[in-house]
C-alpha cells in the first residue's frame, strides 16, 4: 500500500465526488425519459388496436411492437440502476475522504520529523522523533483503512451492474426479439443469425466471415465487438490477439498497446511481462529496451530497479539488440531460442510472435505457421481455433475458410461436419481435408497426428530444445519439432 503522502494527496487534489453525482443525475433523467417512453408507447399502441384499428394486421403489429416497450421499461429499469450505483460509489467516496488524513497533516508531521533530525545532535530529540515516527504509523494505518473500504464500497456497487452488463443487455433486448423474426442477412452463406455481412458466421451483427461472437468487424474471431480478425477475446483491435481490449496484433494478455506482448499493460512490443514500456523487456515494470528484471530504466539491464545501459542485450547467449531472455538472434526479443523481431515467446521465427514453435508474423498461438493466428497449430492466417489450414476459421480442425464449426472442409461452415472426418480420402478421425492419415489433422497430405498443413509426417516426440531447421508450409514447422 502507498504511503499516506500519496493516498492522501491523491484523495485530495481530484474532482472528487462531483463527476460521479453528475453521472447519476443523467442517468436518473434518462431512467425518466425512457420510463416516460415506455409509458407513452405501451399506451398509444393499446389504444390504438382496441378502438380505431382491428383485425389480423393490428394483432401483428401489436405483436411486433410490444417486445420494444418491455425493451424500453427494461433500459429504463437499468439507466435507475446506474444512478443508483453512482450515488453509491459518491457517497462511498465522500466518507473515504472523511476517513483520509488530510495532506496538511502528513507535510507537517515529515516536516517536523525533518527539523527533529537535524538539530538531534546529541541524542536529545530521540523520544520526540519516535513520537512523530509513530504518528506518521497511524497516519499510514489510517489511511490504508479508508482505502480498503473505498474498494470494497465501489466494487460492490460494480458488482451490481455486472449481471447486466451491456453486451448481455442489447443481446437480451435487442437480438433476441430480432431473431425470432425470420432470418435477415445482408448477403453471403452459412449464417446462423440476421442482420450479418459475410458467411459462417454463427452470432449476429458482424460484418465480415466465421465469426464466433457479436459484432465484430472482421473475421475469423472468437469474442465479440472485436475490429480486426483472428482474435479470441473481446474488444480487441487489431488481429491475432489472445485477450481482450488490446490496441495492436499478436498480444497475450489484456489491455496492451503494441505488438507481440506476452502479458498485461504494456506499451511498445516483444515484451514479456506486465507495466512495460518499451520493447524486448522481461519482467515488470520496466521502462527501455532489453531489459531482464523489474522496475529497470534503461537498455539491456539486468536485475531490478537499475537505471542505465547494461549492454545491447541482457539475458545468456544473445546476437543483436534488444534482446532479454536466452538464446535469441535479431532485436527486441524477450523469450528463448528466437529468431526475429520482436518474440516474446519461444523458439519462433519472424515478426511479433507471442506464442511458441511458431513461423511467422504476429502469431499468438503455438506451433503456428502464418500470420495472425491466436489460435494452436494453425496454417494459414487469422485463426482463432486450433488445428486449421486455412484462413478465418473461428472453429477447430477446419480446412477452408470462414468456418465457425468444427471438422469442416469448405467454407462458412456453421456446425461440427457429420461423420468421423471430413473432406476426401481421409484415413483417421477427427480429421478434415484431403489424404490424410493421421488423427485430428486438418490440410492435405499429413501422416501425423495433430497437425495443420501440406505433407508433414509428425513423429510426436516431445520437444527438448530448439530445432536445427524449420520449413513453413509443405513440410512445417511443427513436423520438424515432432508435434
Amino acid at each position: 500500500m502507498l504511503p499516506p503522502e500519496i493516498n492522501s494527496l491523491r484523495m485530495f487534489i481530484g474532482a472528487g465526488s462531483a463527476p460521479m453525482l453528475e453521472a447519476a443525475a443523467a442517468w436518473d433523467g434518462l431512467a425518466s425519459e425512457l420510463a416516460s417512453a415506455a409509458s407513452s408507447f405501451a399506451s398509444v399502441t393499446s389504444e390504438l388496436t382496441s378502438q380505431a384499428w382491428q383485425g389480423p394486421a393490428a394483432a401483428a403489429m401489436m405483436a411486433a411492437a410490444s417486445p420494444y416497450a418491455g425493451f424500453l421499461s427494461a433500459a429504463a429499469t437499468q439507466a435507475q440502476n446506474a444512478s443508483a450505483q453512482a450515488q453509491a460509489v459518491a457517497a462511498v467516496f465522500e466518507s473515504s475522504l472523511a476517513a483520509t488524513v488530510h495532506p496538511a497533516i502528513v507535510a507537517s508531521n515529515r516536516s517536523d520529523l525533518v527539523s527533529l533530525v537535524v538539530s538531534n545532535l546529541f541524542g536529545q530529540n530521540a523520544p520526540a522523533i519516535a513520537a512523530a515516527e509513530a504518528e506518521y504509523e497511524q497516519m499510514w494505518a489510517q489511511d490504508v483503512a479508508a482505502m480498503v473500504d473505498y474498494h470494497a464500497g465501489a466494487s460492490a456497487a460494480a458488482t451490481q451492474l455486472a449481471a447486466s452488463g451491456p453486451l448481455d443487455f442489447i443481446e437480451q433486448n435487442i437480438f433476441a426479439p430480432l431473431e425470432a423474426l425470420p432470418g435477415i442477412n445482408f448477403g453471403g452463406i452459412g449464417n446462423a443469425h440476421l442482420l450479418t455481412l459475410g458467411i459462417g458466421n454463427s452470432q449476429s451483427w458482424n460484418l465480415g466471415s466465421g465469426n464466433l461472437g457479436l459484432l465484430n468487424l472482421g473475421s475469423g474471431n472468437i469474442g465479440n465487438v472485436n475490429l480486426g480478425s483472428g482474435n479470441f477475446g473481446h474488444w480487441d483491435l487489431g488481429s491475432g490477439n489472445i485477450g481482450s481490449f488490446n490496441f495492436g496484433s499478436a498480444n497475450i494478455g489484456s489491455y496492451n498497446l503494441g505488438f507481440g506482448n506476452n502479458g498485461g499493460y504494456n506499451l511498445g512490443f516483444g515484451n514479456n511481462g506486465s507495466n512495460n514500456f518499451g520493447f524486448g523487456n522481461l519482467g515488470s515494470g520496466n521502462f527501455g529496451f532489453g531489459n531482464t528484471g523489474t522496475g529497470n530504466i534503461g537498455i539491456g539491464l539486468t536485475g531490478d530497479h537499475q537505471i542505465g545501459f547494461g549492454g545491447l542485450n541482457s539475458g545468456i547467449g544473445n546476437i543483436g539488440f534488444g534482446n532479454s531472455g536466452t538464446g535469441n538472434i535479431g532485436f527486441f526479443n524477450s523469450g528463448n531460442g528466437n529468431i526475429g523481431i520482436g518474440n516474446s515467446g519461444q523458439f519462433n521465427w519472424g515478426l511479433g510472435n507471442s506464442g511458441a514453435l511458431t513461423a511467422g508474423l504476429l502469431n499468438s498461438g503455438s506451433s503456428d505457421t502464418g500470420i495472425f493466428n491466436s489460435g494452436d497449430y494453425a496454417t494459414g492466417a487469422f485463426n482463432a481455433g486450433n488445428y486449421n489450414t486455412g484462413f478465418f476459421n473461428s472453429g477447430s480442425t477446419n480446412t477452408g475458410f470462414f468456418n465457425s464449426g468444427d471438422l469442416n472442409t469448405g467454407a462458412g461452415n456453421l456446425f461440427t461436419g457429420s461423420g468421423a472426418s471430413s473432406g476426401f480420402g481421409n484415413l483417421g478421425t477427427g480429421s478434415s481435408g484431403f489424404g490424410n492419415a493421421g488423427d485430428f489433422a486438418s490440410g492435405i497430405g499429413n501422416t501425423g497426428d495433430y497437425v495443420s498443413g501440406f505433407f508433414n509426417a509428425g513423429i510426436n516426440a516431445a520437444v527438448t530444445g530448439p530445432p536445427s531447421a524449420f520449413a513453413a508450409g509443405v513440410n512445417a514447422l511443427r513436423s520438424l519439432l515432432g508435434l
